[in-house]
Order: C-alpha cells, then structure tokens, then sequence
C-alpha cells in the first residue's frame, strides 16, 4: 500500500518566517522614492503598509521573523498542509522521476495565499486599523484576505481585475460570502480608473490597475491600509511556511528535491515553496535547481528586462528594482488571471540575475493539458495557475524518462481549480488559444520602464 501523504502534527507549524534577504549574497538593490530617488525607509511606507508590514519589507538583517501566535493560531486550521507523491502521474509519464507536490489548494481560501493574509490582517488590527484595501486578479488573493479580514474583524475592500471578474463569478461570490466589498477594475470610484477608462471605455484591467485603484483608495481613506499579496518582500516571507513545512516532509521520505518548481505571477508561491530549500544552495553548496513557470503571454522572466519600474500602472507606487515588462503592459485575458502581472518581486529578479533560479514560459493550452491529466491521476483539478507548475514539471520529468535519470521533482500546488471550471470548459470544448507577445510589442511596453531609468 503506497503511502501518499506525508502529514506533520501541528504542534511543527513553523514558529518563525524565514527571510532569505539576510543571507543573499548580493542584497536586493533598494527601493526609492519616484520623487528624489533616494532609497526608501520603513517610515517612508507607513501610510500605505501596516508600519510591521513595512518593517520586515526592508528588514536584510534578520533571517528569522516570529510568527504572532494568534496567527499560527489561525494557521492550525489548515496547517500543516499535505506533502504528496504523485505515483499515478508518475506511472502515466513513464517517468523514472520522483514527483511530489506540497497541496496549499487545502485552506479554507482554496490557495496558499492564506498564509499572508491572516499575517498582514492581524498586523493591521493590531495597529489599530478598521479598513484595509487590496486588488487581486483570479481572486485566490481577493478571496483569501476577505477571510482573514473577518476572522480578525476588519473591513475589506477588493478591486478585481475586470476580464477575471466576468470570467470567474463564483471567486466574487466567495469574497462577498465572506463579507467583502468587491468593484471590477478599472472602475469610475477612483482617479486613477477614471483616467483609464476615458481613454478605453472597454479596457479589461490589470493588475498593475487593480493595485493602482486599491491604493488611491487606502490613502484617501481614513483609518485604512492597503494589503498586497504577491510581489513584495513582507508577502514573499509570510510565504515561507510552505517550504520550512516541505522540508521537514521530505526528510519524511528520505529524499531532497534535485527540482523545486512554482508558477509565477508576482512570486508569493515560488518563494514560498523555494527560499527555505534555496538557502542550503546558498549556505551549504546544495544544487538544486529552482525553475519559475510563467504564462508565453505575461513573460517578465523569461523575455523581461531588468530595471527599476513602478509596480502599478499609474505610478503611484515606489521604484522597485526588477524584471519587467512595463507598468504600462496590458495582458491577453488569459485564465490564469494570477499571473498577468507586468513584474517580479524585488528579490526573486535579484536571485534570478544571480543565477539562483531560471524561468519557463508555457502557453495557455499546454498549461490546461497538463491540468487535465494531473486531475485524471491525482483526483484534484488545479487552478489555472498551478497549471503552469505541473505542465514544467511534466517537462522536467518527461527528461528524466530520455535520460534515465532518478531526479525527485517538488512543485507547489498552490490552490484548487474548482471554482474555475468555466476555464476548463474553454480547454475542452476546443475554443481556448494561446496568446504570444510579439518583440515589437514587448519593446513598446518595456520603453515605460526604461524612460523611468535615464
């Protein structure tokens, strides 16, 4: 009888986050201000982030953060999540590879995105604030924080990219079950969604928009703050339970990943799964490989450049330094509405140009064959994010069957697809397309970041 779960008690829920920025060997370049482009401070942040939130952003000291027992309190209900072996896709490939995948689809919100929603909500009551405001695309994020706002009573405001809206009702309805209030970006309730849509009445958002409104919102707002939940530094280490759970698994089944594998929007899931195994490569000389999986049609990775760029598309956030493809980039209406983000988080763009970690970009079709066939051997339908990690690791282990090598593959399930069924009738009915940006559009996109960096 196979063992397929690899389960912790609860009492191994992590007691600390780890900051893998303390122990980069290159630190991130810092964020600056738009205005003077000097290098920011924690304070300088305080009226957007919670004043914690913003603290451990810059923090590139401390590896380890404490994690507030109410917290952990509230990870207990769905932590520690499964570590699994596929045999059954395993047996499907052919492939000689070891494959496991660590199941984040398991939370109350579906998706690992849980993991710092119930951090930055509890910061934000703590401070003492009534109201916080986010964007989110697929609604994984919108869903997530809408549980964690009530479960420590606070107000709750979602501006959803507007294609994810219409494609995906029933993520809107999980967030309004869970007390939120929810407006498809771009809008006409802020400045910034006003001065889109006069000049496109019909665009249908991005996220770069979504964060743009969110953020108007909480600075105009008394008492609020906003929430983001990919992308920054404070997201990307409340998302490091999931790999300090995963090691302690694969001890379990005295195996260590040759291949760690995540899809890729802004990065939260990537770090998440990645950082804790990524700082034995950096301390203890390990070699595993860690490959990031983006959409053909979003890929700031793979054909990105660089550089310093706003992280939202009316330039109201800092400068941040990483791969981009243009704040002004306006993504396909893809289904895998998490990943249609212009950039990469500071220090995942730091790592990649370190050589820490490589990029693949798969198109649209391949990414929901591969979700097909995993739902047919290992009875889950993945989101159409996760997708993206099962069509890489699919890659990865259809190489070791060529090769015959042995290679032990980890990849994060980071939700569950099971209110994204409307995407899967596209893919089976045939009508789904894939969605390649062309050089010359790329090079247009990208023009507004490089303008920022003469």
């Amino acid at each position: 009888m196979r063992q397929k779960k690899y389960l912790l008690p609860e009492s191994e829920i992590p007691t600390a986050w780890f900051n893998i920025q303390a122990i980069m060997p290159n630190k991130p370049l810092p964020i600056l201000n738009p205005a003077t482009r000097e290098a920011l401070k924690a304070q300088d942040l305080y009226p957007i982030f919670c004043e914690e939130c913003a603290n451990q952003e810059l923090d590139t000291v401390n590896e380890w953060i404490p994690i507030p027992e109410p917290v952990r309190e509230q990870y207990a209900a769905y932590r520690c999540t499964p570590l699994v072996r596929a045999y059954e896709l395993e047996e499907a490939l052919g492939t000689p590879a070891h494959i496991y995948f660590k199941n984040e689809s398991v939370s109350p919100a579906g998706s690992h995105k849980l993991n710092s929603a119930l951090a930055q909500a509890y910061y934000a009551k703590q401070q003492g604030i009534t109201n916080i405001t986010t964007e989110t695309g697929a609604g994984q994020w919108g869903g997530a924080l809408s549980y964690a706002a009530k479960k420590f009573g606070i107000d709750c405001a979602v501006y959803m990219v507007k294609t994810s809206y219409n494609q995906k009702p029933y993520r809107r309805s999980i967030m309004q079950t869970f007390g939120a209030a929810i407006t498809p970006s771009p809008s006409m309730s802020t400045r910034a969604g006003k001065d889109i849509l006069t000049v496109n009445p019909n665009d249908g958002g991005s996220l770069g928009t979504a964060i743009s409104e969110a953020i108007e919102l909480a600075v105009s707002t008394p008492n609020c703050k906003y929430t983001l939940g990919s992308v920054l530094n404070h997201v990307c280490l409340h998302q490091s339970v999931i790999g300090l759970e995963a090691e302690k698994q694969m001890e379990m089944t005295g195996e260590y990943p040759d291949i760690v594998i995540a899809c890729f929007g802004g990065g939260s899931n990537f770090s998440g799964i990645a950082y804790p195994f990524m700082r034995h490569n950096i301390q203890d000389g390990k070699k595993t490989r860690f490959i990031a999986a983006e959409p053909s049609s979003c890929p700031k990775l793979t054909r990105g450049k660089f550089e310093y760029d706003f992280g939202d598309e009316a330039g109201l956030t800092p400068l941040l330094p990483m791969y981009t493809i243009g704040h002004t980039f306006k993504p396909a209406s893809i289904h895998a509405g998490g990943l249609r983000y212009h950039g990469a988080g500071v220090i995942m763009s730091q790592l990649m140009k370190d050589g820490f970690m490589e990029a693949q970009d798969f198109a649209q079709t391949e990414t929901f064959k591969a979700g097909v066939l995993f739902a047919q051997t290992e009875g889950i339908i993945p989101a159409p994010e996760s997708c993206h990690a099962i069509a890489c690791t699919i890659k990865e282990a259809l190489k070791c069957k060529e090769t015959g090598e042995q290679k032990t593959i980890l990849f994060n399930l980071s939700g569950h697809g099971f209110v994204d069924m409307g995407a899967y009738d596209h893919y089976l009915s045939g009508e789904m397309q894939n969605y390649v940006v062309s050089d010359e559009e790329l090079a247009g996109y990208i023009a507004s970041a490089d303008a920022l960096n003469k």
